[in-house]
């Protein structure tokens, strides 16, 4: 059976290239029925913290990921690895240096490993120095606690980053002092900036807290980053993680570095966004709005669900809700200069305005339909452009220069507030 596992270490955020990994190993363990399972590196007894830590599972849950089993804590078994290191030393290959125990290096000899992504990569030991297994302090180096506990968790693939290449023979020499079984190993590519270099907090936002914040969903986060070292084939992007699963062949990943294209993933989250159901919808920008500030404690789920359905095939991000429809729930919401200058400062397209919203007043059922019905009469009445009415009017009612359908964003925001926002110019 397939063992896989992810191992994160809770002293930072879970970086975009983490949550790669773990989508990676999650995904190989579906797809063959095998087991993920977690382990908490939390040796750093100053830096590790439980708030990174429960935001870092949350994090994994929100992506869709779940795991088998308890995860295991290093910070819970110092003396096991302080026994395994005792073992080599009684066997003459490690040293004392102090309180830290040492593993000798035997030097001039190959290790050789046929990596799953690279295939073969072989290091000579001589550029190797000797190991330390056991600090000072009495915790363990990250290469010999990773071997105990993968033994330990009966790992049977190790599926991490290329930055990790160079760990891997440090540790086939501890599996080999320990006469443990090797897994196999595979090193993906890591993921790349726009300038090519290693994608860092430079290049912007970088973990999948801030990513959750700016308003992606999970599942167009996941499906992007899967796709950062993989190809499912027959041109097809966009797909859930069951597909995924289903798909998913550990042989075809790519040893080619993937750059990260924002514009790439915001297209993505855009298409997720427009095949979501409304209702779907409705908690998730109900909590945008109330992070934004916004008094919705009366306001209708019926009018904001309205509203969602306007602007959902226009938003990348659930964030871009609060600025592309903020006039539906204030009356002090932000206007475009420019658009106020070429729209509302011209007498004759004003005078069009006031013809329009007179006539709006007598209209008794507000629909889309009878208010593009007034507005086509009076186009034709002036002899007119449509743009001449329409423009001031968008303009007016929401302060911005495009959006939305009008007629449909009169008929939601309503009869009264439309004409009162038509005449009442002055913001």
């Amino acid at each position: 059976m397939v063992r896989v596992r992810f191992a994160p270490s809770p002293t930072g955020h879970l970086h975009l290239g983490s949550a790669r990994t773990a989508l990676f190993n999650w995904l190989y363990a579906r797809h063959t029925g095998g087991k993920f399972l977690l382990r908490i590196e939390n040796t750093d007894r100053v830096r590790s913290d439980t708030k990174f830590l429960e935001e870092i599972l949350e994090n994994l849950k929100w992506l869709g990921i779940d795991w088998d089993d308890e995860p295991i804590y290093q910070s819970r078994r110092f003396d096991v690895y302080r026994e395994k290191a005792e073992k080599i030393l009684a066997r003459g290959k490690a040293y004392r240096e102090g309180e830290a125990i040492i593993f000798k290096v035997e030097k001039g000899r190959s290790i050789e490993l046929n990596d799953i992504i690279h295939g073969k990569i072989t290091v000579n030991t001589d550029n190797i120095k000797d190991q330390v297994m056991i600090k000072s302090d009495g915790s363990p180096t990250y290469n010999f606690s990773c071997v105990v506990d993968d033994s330990y968790q009966e790992i049977t693939h190790v599926l991490r980053g290329d930055d990790h290449i160079s760990n891997t023979p440090k540790q086939i020499l501890f599996y080999e002092a320990l006469e443990l079984k090797l897994p196999q190993f595979g090193h993906m590519p890591l993921i790349l900036g726009p300038d090519g270099a290693k994608l860092s907090k430079r290049h912007g936002v970088v973990s999948v807290e801030e990513y959750k914040k700016e308003g992606f969903l999970p599942e167009a986060l996941a499906n992007y980053l899967i796709l950062l070292g993989w190809f499912p084939g027959e041109d097809r992007e966009v797909l859930s993680l069951n597909e995924a699963v289903k798909l998913f062949d550990i042989n075809d990943m790519s040893d080619v570095q993937a750059k990260f294209d924002i514009q790439k993933l915001k297209w993505m989250n855009g298409e997720y966004i427009m095949k979501k159901k409304t209702e779907e919808l409705l908690p998730l920008i109900k909590d945008r709005l109330l992070v934004a500030g916004f008094d919705i404690s009366s306001v209708a789920d019926d009018y904001i669900s309205k509203i969602v359905g306007l602007y959902k095939i226009r938003m990348k991000t659930l964030a871009e809700f609060v600025e592309l429809a903020d006039f539906f729930f204030k009356d002090d919401f932000t206007v475009d200069e420019e658009g106020k200058k070429k729209h509302l400062d011209n007498e004759e397209k004003k005078e069009s305005m006031r013809i329009f919203a007179d006539r709006l007043e007598g209209l008794e059922a507000f629909s889309q339909e009878g208010i593009e019905e007034i507005c086509r009469d009076i186009v034709e009445e002036r002899g007119i452009k449509a743009a001449a009415v329409i423009h001031p009017t968008r303009m007016a009612i929401s302060g911005k220069t495009k959006g939305a359908g009008l007629f449909e964003i009169m008929e939601v925001l309503g009869k009264e507030k439309v004409i009162n926002r038509m005449k009442g110019l002055k913001r």
